[in-house]
């Protein structure tokens, strides 16, 4: 040993010359496949499109299988389900399963079966890709793998640990787990001053594994081997280490040395929108962190309810999914869930309960978002403004399956016209309610106006309301008398969004006395604006007017007003050029002496 510390290039080389002869001991032998017996055993794998290959690993003993997958390069443009390497439970594919590795792992993953049969299957797309993997199994029994020191928690602001038997060589067939805790607010620096494990380009055979969490579903930092001295760090207060070791070539292993590094408290930066069908909560993982949790450990009211990003960890989620409690209460509707973080396992003891609890309150013309966190007896609030998505389309008959797409809408007058508002909302338990419509040349409404209805109440004598269906208001009527001495006339409509369970709501009645409109109730108030509309005469004249290509129909008529006032001015003009002339010509007439004569022909 005193040799190999003196000459550190003697030392690479026999750590490669090592690394290589461990791995031409089972070179070539894997196939794709196959019933696998031996007490322990290293799979080099290599596989390519569209293949499916099954191994069983199982031994009359009376012992456990571990099996580390050290190294694996999967189709990376794959997804899940269509590539993956499934573990199973037992002598076969029918076993309960232990879990599944993608090509997205962010881990190394081990696994251990409850008896001595364990299977997995590898599955490949149909990419054109060479996927290799590096596999190590072996059986153990409750005394083989009680190596001493070999794990354990680690408290406080700092602290060291070392390999088993360190600085001796470390045991074979070792999987060591240190969890790694600090006080809250603070991150972890590890330090290695010194790792001396067998060498290879991915650390396939003996390597330590630093992840930035609480267990090794956290993300992986590095998978190291070799000899080398390095730091690292964590984003939050707990960080996993992880030595796994095979059957050969055995080394000092390692000594570390971890402290606490003071951060300042995090703010819980969250946000919460609420759509007109959707609620959407993001939420920074570095609180997250501070508290020990990661996506993995979020779920909604209902469990299956998962983020649907990692970073930010972010839900989005309609009205009608993942356990959202709808509530009724004055002109209110509001919908309430809650973010449980619960951590997974038994590893974490001493992490605070939170709850995040988000509510969407459908208030008049707005949304009141709320959102509160609790951790103990931690509170946090936030609040924005939002509001239900309405839209207003004409449609050419009373079918409404075809809106009119062009705009502006050129009408005859006291053509009949149909409208329907529409409400974008995944709560199928809402009405819509065409309350009040007015029509202005104005599109901010001003004077002078027109009533189509109010409050329910038609005050055009053509508006006729459609019964309440859903989502939808419809009505129609006919093109006004506006249309007549204004070139564009809009449409807008305040609507009304009732419980459709309330049998006395507003949106079950029509037109009603004003002192009992306003006792009845509705739970949310919004308007829809739709136009212009516009004579089709106006529409023809424009289209007379020679110009080769009409796209602004406003500019084409304001052109043509231009044209006719600039005529209108040159005719001016002449005739005061003739009248001044005509003047002239009378004032010499009336000289003495001067007079046009005919001049003498020479």
């Amino acid at each position: 040993m005193p040799a190999f510390q003196q000459y550190p290039l003697l030392v690479l080389f026999f750590g490669w010359t090592l690394a290589e002869n461990n791995l031409a001991e089972f070179q070539g032998r894997t196939e794709c496949g196959g019933i696998l017996s031996e007490s322990y055993r290293a799979l080099p794998i290599e596989v390519n499109a569209n293949e499916t290959c099954t191994w069983y690993i199982e031994k009359d003993v009376d012992q456990n299988i571990r099996l580390v997958f050290s190294y694996f390069q999967l189709n990376p443009l794959s997804t899940c389900d269509r590539e993956n390497i499934v573990i199973y439970d037992g002598p076969s594919t029918n076993s309960s399963i232990l879990g599944q590795v993608c090509s997205n792992h962010e881990s190394v993953p081990a696994f251990e079966s409850s008896s001595n049969a364990l299977t997995f299957r590898l599955s490949t797309d149909s990419t054109a890709f060479k996927r290799t993997l590096f596999a190590l199994y072996y059986f153990i029994s409750p005394e083989s793998a009680s190596i001493e020191n070999c794990g354990g928690r680690l408290h406080g602001p700092e602290g060291s640990f070392t390999s088993p038997n360190y600085p001796r060589s470390h045991p074979p067939f070792a999987y060591c787990v240190w969890h790694i805790q600090t006080e809250a607010n603070t991150r972890i620096n590890l330090t290695f001053s010194d790792i001396f494990l067998e060498m290879d380009a991915h650390c396939r055979f003996d390597f330590v594994a630093i992840y930035d969490g609480a267990t090794t579903n956290s993300g992986l930092i590095k998978q190291v081997c070799g000899i080398m001295k390095p730091t690292f760090e964590s984003s939050s207060n707990f960080m996993t280490v992880v030595l796994s070791t095979d059957y050969a070539n055995s080394y000092r292993g390692f000594s570390a040395h971890y402290t606490s590094i003071s951060i300042p408290t995090p703010q819980p930066n969250t946000s919460l929108t609420c759509s007109s069908d959707m609620i959407t909560v993001i939420l920074s993982k570095s609180y997250l962190d501070s508290l020990g949790y990661n996506e993995n450990d979020l779920s909604l009211n209902d469990p299956a309810c998962r983020p649907n990003t990692s970073n930010p960890v972010m839900f989005s989620f309609p009205f009608n999914s993942c356990g959202t409690i709808k509530e009724s209460q004055n002109h209110k509707i509001s919908y309430t869930n809650t973010i449980t973080a619960s951590p997974a396992g038994d590893v974490i003891t001493r992490q605070k309960h939170v709850e995040i609890i988000v509510k969407c309150i459908m208030e008049n013309n707005s949304t009141v978002e709320v959102m509160y966190m609790t951790e103990k007896d931690f509170a946090h609030n936030t609040s924005a403004l939002g509001r239900y998505n309405l839209s207003m389309s004409f449609y050419k008959s009373d079918s409404f399956s075809s809106p009119i797409l062009s705009s502006p809408y050129y009408v005859d007058l006291n053509q009949t016209l149909y409208a329907q508002v529409s409400l974008h909302s995944s709560d199928a338990d809402l009405l819509v309610f065409v309350d009040t419509c007015i029509a202005s040349p104005n599109s901010d409404f001003g004077s002078p106006n027109y009533d189509l209805v109010r409050s329910g109440c038609a005050k055009d004598n053509t508006y006729v309301a459609y019964p309440v269906l859903e989502h939808y208001g419809r009505f129609r009527f006919s093109s006004f008398r506006f249309l007549r001495s204004h070139p564009s006339v809009y449409i807008r409509c305040e609507v009304l969004i009732c419980d459709s369970k309330d049998p006395t709501s507003r949106c079950t009645k029509n037109c009603i006395s004003r002192h009992k409109r306003e006792i009845s109730s509705y739970k949310w108030k919004g308007e829809a604006v739709v136009g212009p509309l516009r004579l089709k005469r106006d529409h023809s004249s424009v289209d007379r007017s020679g110009s080769a290509v009409q796209v602004y129909p406003e500019k084409s008529q304001d052109g043509w007003a231009n044209g006719q006032y600039i005529l209108t001015s040159l005719v001016l003009v002449t005739n005061a050029v003739l009248l001044v002339g005509l003047a002239a010509k009378h004032f010499i007439s009336q000289q003495q002496g001067y007079r046009y004569q005919k001049l003498q022909s020479y």
